[in-house]
Protein backbone atom coordinates (compact mmCIF):
# COMPACT_ATOMS: atom_id res chain seq x y z
CA UNK A 1 0.00 0.00 0.00
CA UNK A 2 1.01 3.64 -0.33
CA UNK A 3 1.75 5.59 2.83
CA UNK A 4 3.37 8.85 3.93
CA UNK A 5 6.41 8.03 6.07
CA UNK A 6 8.21 10.48 8.35
CA UNK A 7 11.96 9.94 8.86
CA UNK A 8 14.45 12.50 10.16
CA UNK A 9 11.84 15.20 9.74
CA UNK A 10 11.27 14.43 6.05
CA UNK A 11 7.98 13.18 4.62
CA UNK A 12 7.81 10.89 1.62
CA UNK A 13 5.32 8.55 -0.03
CA UNK A 14 6.49 4.93 0.07
CA UNK A 15 5.19 1.48 -0.78
CA UNK A 16 4.84 -0.49 2.47
CA UNK A 17 3.15 -3.74 3.44
CA UNK A 18 -0.54 -3.70 4.29
CA UNK A 19 -0.74 -4.10 8.09
CA UNK A 20 -2.28 -7.31 9.39
CA UNK A 21 -4.81 -7.09 12.22
CA UNK A 22 -3.83 -8.93 15.38
CA UNK A 23 -5.93 -10.18 18.26
CA UNK A 24 -8.91 -7.89 18.83
CA UNK A 25 -7.96 -5.59 15.93
CA UNK A 26 -9.71 -4.39 12.78
CA UNK A 27 -8.18 -3.52 9.43
CA UNK A 28 -9.68 -0.31 8.02
CA UNK A 29 -9.47 1.22 4.59
CA UNK A 30 -8.71 4.87 5.32
CA UNK A 31 -11.25 7.25 3.80
CA UNK A 32 -10.10 10.47 5.46
CA UNK A 33 -7.24 11.39 7.79
CA UNK A 34 -6.71 14.79 9.38
CA UNK A 35 -3.47 16.73 9.58
CA UNK A 36 -3.11 17.70 13.24
CA UNK A 37 -0.95 20.41 14.76
CA UNK A 38 0.59 17.67 16.88
CA UNK A 39 1.76 16.00 13.67
CA UNK A 40 3.39 19.22 12.51
CA UNK A 41 5.20 19.52 15.85
CA UNK A 42 6.12 15.83 16.11
CA UNK A 43 7.77 15.93 12.71
CA UNK A 44 10.31 18.47 13.99
CA UNK A 45 10.30 18.07 17.79
CA UNK A 46 9.45 14.41 18.33
CA UNK A 47 12.67 13.63 20.19
CA UNK A 48 11.94 16.20 22.91
CA UNK A 49 8.41 14.91 23.32
CA UNK A 50 9.65 11.32 23.37
CA UNK A 51 11.93 12.19 26.28
CA UNK A 52 9.01 13.69 28.21
CA UNK A 53 6.73 10.76 27.33
CA UNK A 54 9.35 8.30 28.57
CA UNK A 55 9.64 10.24 31.82
CA UNK A 56 5.91 9.80 32.48
CA UNK A 57 5.88 6.12 31.57
CA UNK A 58 5.40 5.83 27.79
CA UNK A 59 8.64 4.94 26.00
CA UNK A 60 7.32 4.30 22.49
CA UNK A 61 6.72 7.85 21.25
CA UNK A 62 8.22 8.44 17.80
CA UNK A 63 11.84 9.53 17.44
CA UNK A 64 13.49 11.21 14.48
CA UNK A 65 15.65 8.22 13.50
CA UNK A 66 12.58 5.99 13.19
CA UNK A 67 10.32 5.66 10.17
CA UNK A 68 6.78 6.46 11.28
CA UNK A 69 3.48 6.66 9.42
CA UNK A 70 1.67 9.64 10.96
CA UNK A 71 -2.08 10.12 11.28
CA UNK A 72 -4.23 9.75 14.41
CA UNK A 73 -7.42 11.48 13.20
CA UNK A 74 -9.25 9.20 10.80
CA UNK A 75 -12.40 7.56 9.51
CA UNK A 76 -12.26 4.30 7.63
CA UNK A 77 -14.24 1.37 6.32
CA UNK A 78 -14.06 -2.09 7.85
CA UNK A 79 -12.07 -4.51 5.68
CA UNK A 80 -11.09 -7.46 7.87
CA UNK A 81 -10.83 -8.64 11.46
CA UNK A 82 -8.05 -10.25 13.43
CA UNK A 83 -8.49 -13.21 15.80
CA UNK A 84 -10.80 -13.02 18.83
CA UNK A 85 -12.98 -10.22 17.41
CA UNK A 86 -16.74 -9.89 17.82
CA UNK A 87 -17.06 -8.86 14.14
CA UNK A 88 -19.94 -6.51 14.88
CA UNK A 89 -19.68 -4.48 11.66
CA UNK A 90 -20.03 -5.74 8.10
CA UNK A 91 -17.22 -5.03 5.64
CA UNK A 92 -17.61 -1.53 4.22
CA UNK A 93 -19.10 -0.06 7.41
CA UNK A 94 -17.76 3.42 8.16
CA UNK A 95 -16.17 3.67 11.60
CA UNK A 96 -13.98 5.93 13.71
CA UNK A 97 -11.65 4.85 16.49
CA UNK A 98 -9.65 6.15 19.38
CA UNK A 99 -6.10 6.15 17.99
CA UNK A 100 -4.48 3.52 20.17
CA UNK A 101 -3.74 -0.16 19.87
CA UNK A 102 -2.37 -2.70 22.31
CA UNK A 103 0.29 -5.28 21.57
CA UNK A 104 0.28 -7.70 24.46
CA UNK A 105 0.03 -5.50 27.54
CA UNK A 106 1.71 -2.50 25.90
CA UNK A 107 -0.41 0.38 24.54
CA UNK A 108 0.77 2.35 21.51
CA UNK A 109 -0.45 5.67 20.11
CA UNK A 110 -1.56 5.26 16.52
CA UNK A 111 0.31 7.57 14.19
CA UNK A 112 2.73 8.71 16.88
CA UNK A 113 4.66 5.48 17.40
CA UNK A 114 6.75 3.23 15.19
CA UNK A 115 4.77 0.32 16.64
CA UNK A 116 1.37 1.69 15.57
CA UNK A 117 1.42 2.98 11.95
CA UNK A 118 -1.08 5.77 11.40
CA UNK A 119 -3.68 6.77 8.85
CA UNK A 120 -1.58 8.70 6.32
CA UNK A 121 -1.94 5.51 4.35
CA UNK A 122 -4.41 3.40 2.42
CA UNK A 123 -5.02 1.11 5.40
CA UNK A 124 -4.74 1.40 9.18
CA UNK A 125 -5.20 -0.91 12.16
CA UNK A 126 -7.69 -0.05 14.93
CA UNK A 127 -8.62 -1.72 18.20
CA UNK A 128 -12.09 -3.24 17.89
CA UNK A 129 -12.88 -2.26 21.48
CA UNK A 130 -12.02 1.38 20.73
CA UNK A 131 -13.93 1.54 17.42
CA UNK A 132 -17.36 3.10 16.90
CA UNK A 133 -19.70 3.04 13.93
CA UNK A 134 -20.35 6.33 12.16
CA UNK A 135 -24.09 7.16 12.41
CA UNK A 136 -26.16 7.39 9.26
CA UNK A 137 -26.05 10.79 7.59
CA UNK A 138 -22.63 11.81 8.92
CA UNK A 139 -20.25 12.63 6.08
CA UNK A 140 -16.73 11.22 5.91
CA UNK A 141 -15.28 14.71 6.33
CA UNK A 142 -17.34 15.32 9.47
CA UNK A 143 -16.59 11.90 10.93
CA UNK A 144 -12.85 12.50 10.48
CA UNK A 145 -13.13 15.43 12.88
CA UNK A 146 -14.38 13.30 15.77
CA UNK A 147 -10.89 13.00 17.29
CA UNK A 148 -9.91 16.71 17.29
CA UNK A 149 -13.40 17.70 18.44
CA UNK A 150 -13.07 15.20 21.30
CA UNK A 151 -9.82 16.92 22.33
CA UNK A 152 -11.71 20.23 22.42
CA UNK A 153 -14.64 18.72 24.31
CA UNK A 154 -12.30 17.32 26.95
CA UNK A 155 -10.59 20.72 27.27
CA UNK A 156 -13.92 22.50 27.75
CA UNK A 157 -15.02 19.96 30.34
CA UNK A 158 -11.74 20.35 32.24
CA UNK A 159 -12.05 24.14 32.05
CA UNK A 160 -15.62 23.87 33.38
CA UNK A 161 -16.84 27.33 32.35
CA UNK A 162 -20.32 28.26 33.50
CA UNK A 163 -22.90 29.52 31.04
CA UNK A 164 -22.47 33.08 32.33
CA UNK A 165 -18.67 32.97 32.38
CA UNK A 166 -16.69 34.67 29.66
CA UNK A 167 -14.47 32.23 27.76
CA UNK A 168 -11.39 33.52 25.94
CA UNK A 169 -9.83 31.46 23.14
CA UNK A 170 -6.28 32.46 22.22
CA UNK A 171 -5.45 31.09 18.78
CA UNK A 172 -8.03 30.16 16.15
CA UNK A 173 -6.27 27.32 14.41
CA UNK A 174 -8.08 23.97 14.13
CA UNK A 175 -8.03 23.22 17.85
CA UNK A 176 -9.04 26.77 18.83
CA UNK A 177 -11.94 26.66 16.41
CA UNK A 178 -12.96 23.26 17.80
CA UNK A 179 -12.88 24.70 21.34
CA UNK A 180 -15.15 27.56 20.21
CA UNK A 181 -17.59 25.04 18.74
CA UNK A 182 -17.67 23.04 21.96
CA UNK A 183 -18.00 26.11 24.17
CA UNK A 184 -21.09 27.20 22.26
CA UNK A 185 -22.46 23.64 22.14
CA UNK A 186 -22.23 23.43 25.92
CA UNK A 187 -24.06 26.73 26.39
CA UNK A 188 -21.36 29.31 27.15
CA UNK A 189 -22.93 32.64 26.25
CA UNK A 190 -19.88 34.82 25.62
CA UNK A 191 -16.83 33.57 23.74
CA UNK A 192 -14.01 35.97 22.87
CA UNK A 193 -11.61 34.73 20.18
CA UNK A 194 -8.23 36.24 19.32
CA UNK A 195 -5.96 35.46 16.36
CA UNK A 196 -3.45 37.29 14.16
CA UNK A 197 -4.91 35.82 10.96
CA UNK A 198 -7.86 37.53 9.29
CA UNK A 199 -8.83 34.24 7.67
CA UNK A 200 -8.93 32.40 10.95
CA UNK A 201 -10.79 35.25 12.62
CA UNK A 202 -13.44 34.86 9.93
CA UNK A 203 -13.62 31.12 10.67
CA UNK A 204 -13.98 31.92 14.39
CA UNK A 205 -17.05 34.02 13.62
CA UNK A 206 -18.49 31.25 11.46
CA UNK A 207 -18.21 28.67 14.25
CA UNK A 208 -19.90 30.91 16.80
CA UNK A 209 -17.44 33.24 18.56
CA UNK A 210 -19.31 36.28 19.89
CA UNK A 211 -16.37 38.71 19.88
CA UNK A 212 -13.44 38.26 17.50
CA UNK A 213 -10.27 40.33 17.85
CA UNK A 214 -6.98 41.01 16.10
CA UNK A 215 -4.56 41.14 19.06
CA UNK A 216 -2.36 43.65 17.25
CA UNK A 217 -5.29 46.07 17.28
CA UNK A 218 -7.44 45.16 20.30
CA UNK A 219 -6.49 43.44 23.53
CA UNK A 220 -8.64 40.42 24.43
CA UNK A 221 -7.84 41.15 28.09
CA UNK A 222 -9.23 44.68 27.89
CA UNK A 223 -12.33 43.27 26.20
CA UNK A 224 -12.77 40.81 29.06
CA UNK A 225 -12.50 43.52 31.71
CA UNK A 226 -15.06 45.58 29.77
CA UNK A 227 -17.56 42.81 30.47
CA UNK A 228 -17.66 44.40 33.94
CA UNK A 229 -17.02 41.43 36.19
CA UNK A 230 -13.29 40.93 36.13
CA UNK A 231 -10.35 42.65 37.79
CA UNK A 232 -7.05 43.39 36.06
CA UNK A 233 -5.15 44.96 38.98
CA UNK A 234 -4.30 43.58 42.40
CA UNK A 235 -5.09 46.99 43.90
CA UNK A 236 -8.69 46.59 42.72
CA UNK A 237 -8.92 43.32 44.63
CA UNK A 238 -7.58 44.97 47.77
CA UNK A 239 -10.04 47.83 47.34
CA UNK A 240 -12.93 45.37 47.04
CA UNK A 241 -11.83 43.75 50.31
CA UNK A 242 -11.70 47.13 52.09
CA UNK A 243 -15.09 48.17 50.73
CA UNK A 244 -16.67 44.87 51.69
CA UNK A 245 -15.32 44.98 55.22
CA UNK A 246 -16.33 48.61 55.67
CA UNK A 247 -19.91 47.73 54.80
CA UNK A 248 -20.17 44.50 56.78
CA UNK A 249 -18.53 45.78 59.96
CA UNK A 250 -21.09 48.57 60.17
CA UNK A 251 -24.11 46.27 60.12
CA UNK A 252 -24.99 45.19 63.68
CA UNK A 253 -25.11 41.49 64.48
CA UNK A 254 -24.00 40.44 60.99
CA UNK A 255 -21.45 37.57 61.15
CA UNK A 256 -19.22 39.16 58.53
CA UNK A 257 -16.83 36.18 58.19
CA UNK A 258 -19.72 33.84 57.41
CA UNK A 259 -21.04 36.33 54.87
CA UNK A 260 -17.65 36.34 53.15
CA UNK A 261 -17.59 32.55 53.04
CA UNK A 262 -21.14 32.42 51.70
CA UNK A 263 -20.38 35.01 49.04
CA UNK A 264 -17.38 32.99 47.89
CA UNK A 265 -19.43 29.80 47.76
CA UNK A 266 -22.13 31.52 45.68
CA UNK A 267 -19.54 32.97 43.27
CA UNK A 268 -20.10 36.56 44.33
CA UNK A 269 -16.45 37.24 45.15
CA UNK A 270 -14.14 38.42 42.33
CA UNK A 271 -13.07 35.73 39.87
CA UNK A 272 -11.68 35.61 36.37
CA UNK A 273 -12.70 34.28 32.97
CA UNK A 274 -11.80 30.85 31.60
CA UNK A 275 -8.96 31.14 29.09
CA UNK A 276 -8.07 28.48 26.52
CA UNK A 277 -4.50 28.73 25.20
CA UNK A 278 -4.70 27.03 21.80
CA UNK A 279 -1.45 28.11 20.11
CA UNK A 280 1.14 25.81 21.62
CA UNK A 281 4.37 27.67 20.94
CA UNK A 282 7.02 28.88 23.39
CA UNK A 283 6.07 32.13 25.10
CA UNK A 284 2.32 31.66 25.05
CA UNK A 285 1.94 30.66 28.71
CA UNK A 286 3.93 33.73 29.72
CA UNK A 287 1.79 35.87 27.39
CA UNK A 288 -1.46 34.55 28.86
CA UNK A 289 -0.42 34.70 32.52
CA UNK A 290 0.78 38.27 32.02
CA UNK A 291 -2.36 39.47 30.27
CA UNK A 292 -5.17 37.51 31.89
CA UNK A 293 -7.30 39.12 34.63
CA UNK A 294 -6.93 38.13 38.26
CA UNK A 295 -8.12 34.66 39.26
CA UNK A 296 -8.45 33.46 35.68
CA UNK A 297 -8.58 29.76 35.00
CA UNK A 298 -6.17 29.01 32.17
CA UNK A 299 -6.56 25.77 30.21
CA UNK A 300 -3.46 24.93 28.16
CA UNK A 301 -4.71 23.06 25.08
CA UNK A 302 -2.03 23.90 22.52
CA UNK A 303 0.69 21.24 22.40
CA UNK A 304 4.08 22.91 22.78
CA UNK A 305 6.75 20.25 22.27
CA UNK A 306 9.65 22.56 23.03
CA UNK A 307 10.97 23.79 26.36
CA UNK A 308 9.34 26.96 27.61
CA UNK A 309 9.49 29.37 30.54
CA UNK A 310 7.14 31.71 32.35
CA UNK A 311 7.19 33.77 35.55
CA UNK A 312 5.53 31.83 38.38
CA UNK A 313 5.45 35.00 40.49
CA UNK A 314 3.10 36.58 37.94
CA UNK A 315 0.68 33.68 38.21
CA UNK A 316 1.01 33.63 42.01
CA UNK A 317 0.31 37.33 42.48
CA UNK A 318 -2.73 37.13 40.23
CA UNK A 319 -3.83 33.83 41.81
CA UNK A 320 -4.20 32.19 38.42
CA UNK A 321 -5.22 28.60 37.96
CA UNK A 322 -3.34 26.57 35.33
CA UNK A 323 -4.84 23.39 33.93
CA UNK A 324 -3.07 21.31 31.29
CA UNK A 325 -5.13 18.89 29.20
CA UNK A 326 -4.29 15.86 27.13
CA UNK A 327 -6.55 13.80 24.89
CA UNK A 328 -9.97 12.60 26.06
CA UNK A 329 -11.61 9.48 27.41
CA UNK A 330 -13.68 6.94 25.40
CA UNK A 331 -16.98 8.38 26.65
CA UNK A 332 -15.99 11.88 25.51
CA UNK A 333 -15.02 10.47 22.11
CA UNK A 334 -18.41 8.73 21.87
CA UNK A 335 -20.30 11.84 22.97
CA UNK A 336 -18.44 13.97 20.45
CA UNK A 337 -19.43 11.66 17.60
CA UNK A 338 -23.04 11.87 18.80
CA UNK A 339 -22.88 15.68 18.92
CA UNK A 340 -21.66 15.75 15.32
CA UNK A 341 -24.41 13.33 14.26
CA UNK A 342 -27.12 15.28 16.10
CA UNK A 343 -26.04 18.61 14.60
CA UNK A 344 -25.07 20.10 17.96
CA UNK A 345 -21.78 21.14 16.36
CA UNK A 346 -21.42 22.15 12.71
CA UNK A 347 -17.92 21.10 11.67
CA UNK A 348 -18.26 22.06 8.02
CA UNK A 349 -16.45 25.41 8.30
CA UNK A 350 -13.39 23.67 9.74
CA UNK A 351 -12.58 21.62 6.62
CA UNK A 352 -10.74 23.92 4.24
CA UNK A 353 -9.04 21.40 1.93
CA UNK A 354 -8.90 17.71 1.02
CA UNK A 355 -5.68 16.43 -0.56
CA UNK A 356 -4.15 13.14 -1.66
CA UNK A 357 -1.12 11.39 -0.19
CA UNK A 358 1.19 13.02 -2.73
CA UNK A 359 0.30 16.45 -1.38
CA UNK A 360 1.01 15.80 2.30
CA UNK A 361 4.65 16.94 2.38
CA UNK A 362 3.82 20.22 0.64
CA UNK A 363 0.80 20.69 2.91
CA UNK A 364 3.00 20.36 6.02
CA UNK A 365 5.28 23.08 4.67
CA UNK A 366 2.34 25.32 3.72
CA UNK A 367 0.42 24.93 6.98
CA UNK A 368 3.13 26.77 8.85
CA UNK A 369 1.97 29.98 7.20
CA UNK A 370 -1.31 29.19 5.40
CA UNK A 371 -3.50 31.49 7.45
CA UNK A 372 -6.68 30.75 5.52
CA UNK A 373 -6.61 27.04 6.36
CA UNK A 374 -8.05 25.22 9.36
CA UNK A 375 -8.39 21.45 9.01
CA UNK A 376 -6.78 19.82 5.98
CA UNK A 377 -7.94 16.25 5.35
CA UNK A 378 -6.17 13.51 3.43
CA UNK A 379 -8.07 11.20 1.07
CA UNK A 380 -5.63 8.34 0.29
CA UNK A 381 -7.59 7.60 -2.88
CA UNK A 382 -7.62 11.23 -3.95
CA UNK A 383 -5.44 12.88 -6.53
CA UNK A 384 -5.43 16.50 -5.37
CA UNK A 385 -1.84 17.27 -4.38
CA UNK A 386 -1.89 20.99 -3.61
CA UNK A 387 -3.74 23.21 -1.15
Amino acid sequence: MRAVVCHQGELGVREVKVPQPGKGEVLLRVRRAGICGSDLHARLHGDETADVAAAVGYDAFMRSEQSVILGHEFVGEVVAYGPKCRKKWAPGTAVVSLPMVRHGSGPHLTGLSEHAPGAYAEFVIASEDMTMEVPQGVSLDAAALTEPLAVAYHAVRRGAPGRRDVAVVIGCGPIGLAVILMLKATGVRTVIASDLSAGRRDLARRVGADIVLDPTVDSPWEQVVEQGRYLSRVSDLFTAAFDGMRTLRRIPLVPWAKVFHLADKLGATPKGPVVFECVGVPGMIEHVTTGAPLRSRIVVVGVCMESDAFRPAMAINKELELRFVFGYDPAEFHDTLAMIADGDVDVRPLVTAVIGLDGVAAAFDALGSAEHHAKVLIDPAGEVSTL
